[in-house]
Parts: C-alpha cells; sequence; structure tokens
C-alpha cells in the first residue's frame, strides 16, 4: 500500500496559510486595506472636485458683528462680510481666526481650548447661542452670521462683559463645603455611586454664559440668578457629602424671590446648553426640595 501524500491544492495551501497567520497579522492587514480604501476615496473626491473647477475655491461668507467704542468711525454696530476658504471639519471659530489672521488683525473675540472645555467662545450664530469651536460650518445655512451674546453688553466686536455673569456664580457660593472631614489626613470623602450618577451632569458646567444669554427671565430681571448659577448650587446641595447647615442655606439663598420661583420653565437655557446639561429639571428639582424645606407637620 502506497503511503504517499496526496498532493494539495492552490486552494487548500493557501487557507492553511491563511490559518497560520496570527491575529496581530490579519487586524493589521485589514487596517492597511481600510487605510488604502480610504486614500482612494479622498483621491476620488478630490479629482472630482477639480474637474468640476471647484478644488481650492468652496468659501464660507461670515456676517460678522462689528463694534469698537474707542475708534472713531466704528462706534456705530455694523456687519463685515469676510469670505474664507471652506476645509471638510472648519469651525465657526476656525473661519473667525482665518478671517482675523488674513483679512482683519482687529477682529476680536474670545477662544482657548478650541475643545468646548473653556467657554471661552459663546456666541450667537445664526440666531442660537453656540460655542465657536464646537458648530460645524457645514451644518449651518449660508451666510453664517456671528452676533455676541445678547443680554451682555458689548466691549468690542463680539466680545461682551461676563462680570454679572460671573458674580450670580459666585453667589450661589460654587465650592464644596462639608460639616465633616475623614479622620485620616489622606483619606477619600467618599460618595455613593448613585449619588455621583444623580449631579454627573451638573458638574459639566463649562461657565459659558450661553444658557444665561438664552433665558428671557434673565435678560428682564438683573437680580435673577440665572439657569448656570442655579445648576451650580444644585451640584452642591443634591451633593450628599456637603453639610447640612450648607445644604440648608443653599435652599435658602435659591428660594428668594430672584431664586428658583422666577424660572418660568421655557427650557431655552436646555436646548442651548453646549453640554446637554438638562438645566430646566435641575432648576424644577430644586423648587421641590425647597417646598420640602419648608413643610412643617404638628
Amino acid at each position: 500500500m502506497s503511503t504517499q501524500v496526496p498532493d494539495q491544492t492552490d486552494e487548500e495551501t493557501e487557507t492553511d496559510a491563511a490559518d497560520a497567520k496570527s491575529p496581530g497579522e490579519v487586524r493589521r492587514e485589514e487596517k492597511r486595506a481600510r487605510a488604502a480604501e480610504a486614500e482612494a476615496d479622498a483621491a476620488a473626491e478630490e479629482a472630482e472636485a477639480a474637474e468640476s473647477g471647484k478644488a481650492g475655491e468652496n468659501t464660507v461668507e461670515l456676517q460678522v458683528f462689528r463694534y469698537d467704542p474707542e475708534v472713531e468711525g466704528k462706534q456705530e454696530p455694523r456687519f463685515d462680510e469676510f469670505h474664507v476658504p471652506f476645509e471638510k471639519g472648519m469651525t465657526v471659530l476656525d473661519a473667525l481666526i482665518y478671517a482675523r489672521d488674513h483679512y482683519d488683525s482687529s477682529l476680536t473675540f474670545r477662544h482657548s481650548c478650541r475643545q468646548a472645555v473653556c467657554g471661552s467662545d459663546a456666541l450667537f450664530i445664526n440666531g442660537s447661542q453656540r460655542l465657536g469651536c464646537k458648530t460645524q460650518i457645514s451644518e449651518l445655512s449660508a451666510p453664517v452670521r456671528v452676533e455676541p451674546l445678547p443680554h451682555a453688553e458689548v466691549q468690542k466686536d463680539l466680545v461682551v462683559d461676563m462680570e454679572h455673569f460671573y458674580d450670580q456664580m459666585e453667589a450661589v457660593e460654587p465650592y464644596f463645603q462639608t460639616d465633616e472631614l475623614p479622620d485620616e489626613e489622606l483619606e477619600e470623602q467618599r460618595q455613593s455611586r448613585e449619588n455621583r450618577e444623580k449631579i454627573k451632569m451638573s458638574t459639566r458646567c463649562i461657565w459659558c454664559g450661553a444658557c444665561m444669554s438664552s433665558c428671557n427671565v434673565a435678560a428682564g430681571d438683573n437680580e435673577y440668578l440665572g439657569p448656570a448659577a442655579i445648576n451650580k448650587a444644585y451640584r452642591f446641595a443634591m451633593d450628599e457629602r456637603e453639610g447640612e447647615e450648607m445644604t440648608e442655606k443653599r435652599l435658602e439663598i435659591l428660594e428668594q424671590e430672584h431664586g428658583v420661583w422666577r424660572c418660568q420653565t421655557q427650557f431655552s437655557c436646555t436646548e442651548v446648553c453646549p453640554k446637554d446639561i438638562p438645566l430646566t429639571d435641575h432648576i424644577q428639582e430644586l423648587k421641590r426640595e425647597a417646598v420640602k424645606n419648608n413643610l412643617k407637620f404638628w
């Protein structure tokens, strides 16, 4: 009887070779294939744009509010137009920076981190409060109209005075205060998972002022604490680690005439919040807490 091994087909050889590859090699091959496919798609899009005569010619029209009280001839508010070369992924802040660097170095606006964390570049864009660094040009209808936040004093161009907003935030004492500290010097101030989840969204506030600018009540009542300050008070009042005495003090501040009861539940603050904080819900919960705090049974 013959012991000769039958010849393997090409298909079987290829299968065995594939089986011999490590998982890492397979993943790397798949990654290279996806990269090559993406590069081919990009080249095809570029070739199509070049063929249609649009390569390098796409622009976005910005209509930017201008005002400078210290320069004669610029003391009357107006809108300037800038045509900025559009690139995929461009934000409103990117377009403003390009306009400032290439067309008019006197164009003034605030910005810092460019990652929707600092809250510096809150603006009124196409009729809504937004962060310039988070707002994609591609998602807006043309022309893109950029104005300073409403209901705030304009200092120059897109820069508004934030002092009143900061005063309202400080009024609720926005820092943690407790009655008891752990026995050990390096021991944690422990918090339950459930309580952390309850206050998690309220901790995301970046003090941008968009909610305050959108609030009609705040526009008509300069003493109203406003949604941002009330949310900050919520963050600490609902923290189980805060002292009872301080929690009662916060509720007393919030239930005053210009506190939570001035809110008319319009949800405008919630709609414009760039961090998706349910501001109106937090205000309503604080109203309920204020009522319960004042209930007496005898």
